[in-house]
C-alpha cells in the first residue's frame, strides 16, 4: 500500500480578523464557514478511505477535523507542530500597524529565515523544522489527512521540493484548498 498525505488549509477566519496577524492564536472561523467545511469533508471522503487524521489543535482546524471524523469514524489527533507560525508580540495586531512600526523588517522571514524572528516569535526555519519533524514521524503508508494552516503547508512543500524560502509564499494554499504530497519524501540537504 502506498501512501499519500492530504494537507488542508482551514476555511477563512472571522471577518473581524481580516488584516490582523493572528498566527498561532486561537481565533474562530467565519460564521459562514459551515458550507465550506462540508464541501471539504465531502471532497476528502471522495478521495478514498482515510487511515489517519491530524490537525493543529487550534479551533479553526479542529472544527474541520471533527466534522470529518464524524463522517469517517476516526479519532483526530491534535499535534501542535502543525500550528501556524508564532508571530510573538505581533499576534492579534493589524498588519498595517506592524508595518508602520517596523517598515520592511518583516521581510527577514524570507531574507534571513534562520536568524530573523518577530519579537517573541519563531524563525521561518523553526517553523520548517517542527513541520518536517512531524512529517518524518508519519506512517509510510496510508491515506493521511492533516487540517492545518498556510505557513506549515508552504514550509513543508517548500522544504520537500528544495525550493528557496523566497518562493515559499507562492506555496501557501487558499483557504479550504487540499494539497496532495507523497509520504516518505526526504528534503534536500540543507
Amino acid at each position: 500500500m502506498s501512501g499519500r498525505l492530504l494537507l488542508v488549509r482551514h476555511p477563512p477566519v472571522a471577518e473581524a480578523l481580516r488584516g490582523v496577524c493572528y498566527g498561532s492564536s486561537d481565533v474562530p472561523l467565519a460564521a459562514s464557514s459551515q458550507q465550506q467545511i462540508q464541501r471539504i469533508v465531502d471532497e476528502l471522503l471522495k478521495r478514498g478511505p482515510i487511515t489517519h487524521l491530524f490537525h493543529s489543535g487550534l479551533s479553526r482546524c479542529a472544527t474541520v477535523a471533527d466534522a470529518l471524523a464524524a463522517r469517517c469514524g476516526l479519532v483526530p489527533v491534535a499535534d501542535a507542530r502543525l500550528r501556524e507560525r508564532s508571530f510573538g508580540s505581533w499576534e492579534l495586531r493589524r498588519w498595517d500597524d506592524i508595518h508602520a512600526e517596523t517598515g520592511e523588517a518583516m521581510l527577514g522571514m524570507l531574507t534571513d529565515p534562520g536568524g530573523w524572528r518577530p519579537p517573541g516569535g519563531e524563525t521561518t526555519f523553526e517553523l520548517r523544522d517542527r513541520v518536517l519533524a512531524w512529517y518524518a514521524e508519519l506512517p509510510p503508508a496510508g491515506h493521511l489527512v492533516a487540517i492545518t494552516h498556510g505557513g506549515p503547508i508552504a514550509a513543508l512543500r517548500g522544504a520537500l521540493s528544495g525550493r528557496p524560502v523566497r518562493e515559499w509564499p507562492s506555496l501557501v494554499s487558499a483557504h479550504g484548498e487540499i494539497v496532495t504530497i507523497g509520504l516518505g519524501l526526504n528534503p534536500p540537504a540543507r
